[in-house]
C-alpha cells in the first residue's frame, strides 16, 4: 500500500470493515480503500466479495482495483464515488420522479449486467448505490459483501439482507432465485426515491422488524394521497411487487415497460450498450484470480503483526 497516501480516515463504516480515502501517490487518482481486519472476520464471504467483484466492470459499478495486504489489514481499493450515498440524497426529500427514473435506469442497468454475469447482490438498498460526483452524477452499485454466482456457488437459500428491502421468499427460508429477489429490491429503492419513505416500513414504528416483515409477506404497501406518482410509475411497481417470484417482472420486462423508457439515456439504449460496458474495460488488467486468492490465504494464516497503523 505503499504507492496511496491517506486523504481522509473513515469515509465509510460497516460491521466488519472501515473505508478509508486514500491517493495514489503517482496518478493523484483518487481510490476507496476497504480495511478488513486480519482475523477470523476474513473467510469464504470475503473471497466471494472480491472474486465477484472483480469479475464485474460496468460504468454503473464501482470498479474494483486491486487486493493488498498490510500488517493489520486485508485491503481492497476501489474506484471513488464522490457524491456519496444514493440513500443521502433521497433523506434530503423526495428527488422527484424524473430523477428517480433516471437513478432506477442506471441502477437497472448495473443489476442487469451483473445477472448477465450470472452474479447476484442480494443486498440491494440505497446505501449501496453510490454517486460518482461528476455532472451527469452517474450512479453506481457498491458492496458485494453478500453476492453469489450461481457459476461458482450453490443456489442462494440464507436469509439475508436488509429486511426492509428483501422479497418475500428470502424470508420463507426456502431456496430462492436470487436474481429475482434483486428485482424486489431494486422495486423497493425505486419506491423510496419516488415516496421518500420505504413501502413496508410502518412510519409510526419503523423499529418494529416483526412488523415490516409481516407487511413484506402480505405485500402491503400504497402510495401516500400527498404524493403525486405517475399511473404508469405505479403499474411498474405493482408488477414488481409480487409475492410468486415466477410472476414477478424480469429485468428484461423492466427495461421494456414504458415507465422505464421515458428519457432513456442515450447510453442504455439497445445497441449502445457495449460502448457502454467498454468504458469500464480500458482500465489496466486485474490482478489473477491465483494472485487474489494467495494475498487472501495469507491474510487468513498469518496472524496480524500487532497494532501497526494501517
Amino acid at each position: 500500500m505503499e504507492k496511496y497516501e491517506i486523504v481522509e480516515k473513515d469515509i465509510g463504516l460497516g460491521k466488519f470493515a472501515v473505508v478509508t480515502l486514500m491517493r495514489h501517490k503517482h496518478t493523484k487518482d483518487l481510490v476507496a480503500v476497504k480495511y478488513i481486519p486480519r482475523d477470523t472476520t476474513i473467510d469464504e464471504r470475503v473471497a466471494r466479495e472480491i472474486i465477484n467483484h472483480r469479475s464485474l466492470r460496468h460504468p454503473n459499478i464501482i470498479g474494483f482495483k486491486e487486493v493488498a495486504l498490510t500488517p493489520t489489514h486485508l485491503a481492497i481499493v476501489m474506484e471513488y464515488a464522490a457524491g456519496g450515498e444514493l440513500f443521502n440524497q433521497v433523506c434530503k426529500g423526495k428527488i422527484g420522479e424524473d430523477n428517480a427514473r433516471y437513478f432506477f435506469q442506471q441502477l437497472i442497468s448495473g443489476v442487469s449486467y451483473c445477472h448477465e454475469m450470472e452474479i447476484c447482490h442480494r443486498d440491494l438498498k440505497l446505501e449501496n448505490a453510490l454517486l460518482d460526483g461528476s455532472p451527469t452524477n452517474r450512479l453506481k452499485i457498491c458492496d458485494f459483501g453478500y453476492s453469489k454466482s450461481y457459476l461458482l456457488h450453490s443456489r442462494p437459500h440464507s436469509m439475508i439482507g436488509t429486511p426492509a428491502y428483501i422479497a418475500p421468499e428470502i424470508l420463507s427460508g426456502k431456496d430462492y432465485d436470487g436474481k429475482l429477489a434483486d428485482v424486489w429490491s431494486c422495486g423497493v429503492m425505486l419506491y423510496t426515491m419516488l415516496v421518500g419513505a420505504l413501502p413496508f416500513e410502518d412510519k409510526e414504528d419503523t423499529q418494529n422488524l416483526q412488523k415490516t416483515v409481516k407487511r413484506v409477506m402480505a405485500v402491503q404497501y400504497k402510495f401516500p394521497n400527498e404524493v403525486c406518482v405517475s399511473e404508469e410509475g405505479k403499474d411498474l411497481i405493482s408488477r414488481i411487487f409480487v409475492a410468486n417470484p415466477a410472476m414477478r417482472l424480469t429485468m428484461k420486462e423492466i427495461k421494456s415497460h414504458p415507465w422505464f423508457l421515458k428519457n432513456l439515456p442515450k447510453e442504455l439504449r439497445e445497441g449502445a450498450q457495449n460502448i457502454y460496458y467498454n468504458e469500464q474495460n480500458t482500465n489496466s488488467p486485474l490482478q489473477s484470480i491465483e494472485e487474489i486468492m494467495n494475498i487472501i490465504n495469507e491474510a487468513i494464516t498469518t496472524p496480524a503483526k500487532g497494532l501497526v497503523e494501517k
